[in-house]
């Protein structure tokens, strides 16, 4: 028997009109599919057909929507693994890039599987296959039918990273009898930061169950890099200097371009490293770039860097660790357009000074941080980041600057060890499901 849980019309309204749209929800599959958006060899995963046989013994299942918040539970996994080596961790993500990144990311006994869609047969045959001894939900992508239907199967819950912005608040609201029954189905709710805890309990989080610990991207490993390419590409460059544009959306490229303009007018050797946030985006970027007369070599297109190129597109999936490591300043995407932006905490563990536009919101508290200890500095669009850039690319203002960041992100090892702590809590106290009848 499952526990008894808030009623909610909202949700029963959702399961309801949910049930009738199975047949929708794979024909949206199959054209994701046509256009390239989902594995062709393993779409089947998105509609509860699992791709690997279930492991013996206990299974963590987490769930994550995409590559940030999948990279961000790594060494949890890792830790767990270390904890527990008898047990598996299945790793569920949304999207082909994750995928493809996490096939070479994961720890050993961890396990990958694409999420399925939230209809029933879906969730049914996910459940069926994987039985998880405890679910975790990694950051806020909640879907009514499958936090409803696992906790109706007595699946332990967790909720763990939780990030709540205004804005999202400001939607959930309205829904409050919606989301007080979906947050009550988790035993324990981990929070960022005591702002999230706060509006989580506002929409009806139990608070006996909510605990503020910080980011799982604090205590993350350090992003990995190749020392081959770090050596090929110091010989390339020659000894020009360069600054780093990372994770950038669309509308950014533009004012990169402005900025690097500017700044090359006092510095004629200055070589820019930028990595779009969506890598398929590259040779777009590339095209529009040299439209406007810059020097460009694609990193996609093998590329290499000579004394003419200007800017480099390094189009390439999971090397942001070799990045940061070459680049004394890297202005953080995602920030000059109202995206939120993104993990400060990679760039400031591995030695580049950061720089950021105003809208942060999506890790506000870890900006917060770092601008109070000298680790970070904001600014407002081209002109700004052109002045922050010329600034920072002097060693000595640089280098105060990357130590400052590097302190802040150096504390994130206790995150890591009290989330690990809840985890094995919640396990310790979960009958195996494996055992249970659906």
């Amino acid at each position: 028997m499952s526990a008894a849980f808030p009623r909610s019309a909202a949700l029963w309204l959702y399961l309801a009109v949910n049930a009738r749209l199975t047949g929708w929800a794979e024909r949206k599959i199959a054209e994701r599919r046509e256009a390239g958006k989902e594995d062709p060899d393993r779409y089947g995963e998105r509609l509860g057909r699992p791709g690997l046989p279930r492991p013996d013994g206990p299974l963590i299942w987490m769930h994550a929507a995409s590559v940030g918040e999948a990279l961000s539970v790594q060494e949890l996994i890792r830790r767990l693994r270390e904890e527990r080596p008898d047990t598996t961790i299945l790793l569920t993500t949304g999207t082909r890039t994750s995928a493809e990144l996490l096939a070479t990311r994961l720890p050993q006994g961890a396990i990958h599987q694409f999420a399925p869609v939230d209809t029933k047969p879906a969730i049914a045959g996910f459940l069926d296959h994987w039985k998880p001894d405890l679910a975790i939900w990694i950051e806020s992508e909640l879907w009514p039918r499958m936090i409803h239907d696992t906790a109706d199967r007595g699946i332990p819950m967790m909720l763990m990273n939780a990030r709540m912005s205004p804005d999202s608040y400001r939607r959930w609201r309205w829904m409050r009898g919606l989301s007080h029954a979906l947050l009550s189905r988790f035993r324990r709710i981990l929070a960022q930061d005591k702002d999230t805890m706060r509006l989580l309990a506002r929409l009806g989080a139990p608070q006996d169950r909510l605990r503020t610990i910080g980011t799982l991207k604090e205590g993350a490993q350090l992003l990995p890099y190749s020392q081959t390419q770090y050596a090929s590409f110091l010989d390339e460059i020659d000894g020009r200097p360069l600054w780093l544009a990372s994770s950038t959306h669309a509308g950014e490229e533009e004012m990169m371009s402005d900025a690097h303009r500017s700044l090359v007018r006092r510095m004629h050797r200055l070589l820019m490293v930028l990595v779009p946030r969506h890598p398929e985006r590259g040779p777009e970027i590339a095209r529009a770039l040299r439209a406007e007369g810059w020097e460009v070599a694609l990193r996609s297109d093998d590329d290499s860097v000579d004394l003419d190129t200007q800017i480099y597109v390094a189009d390439t999936l999971g090397e942001l660790g070799l990045w940061y490591r070459l680049a004394p300043v890297s202005f953080i995407g995602g920030s000059l357009t109202e995206v939120g932006g993104h993990n400060p905490f990679e760039p400031a563990a591995l030695g580049s000074a950061i720089v950021h536009g105003p809208h942060v919101f999506n890790f506000a508290d870890i900006y917060d941080r770092l601008t109070q200890a000298g680790g970070a500095r904001q600014v407002d669009g081209p002109v700004t980041l052109a002045e922050t850039i010329d600034d920072l690319l002097a060693p000595h203002n640089a280098a105060a600057m990357a130590h400052a960041a590097w302190e802040v992100s150096s504390r994130g090892a206790q995150v890591t060890d009290l989330a690990l702590s809840e985890v094995l809590d919640q396990l310790d106290g979960a009958e195996p499901a494996a055992r249970k009848a659906p």
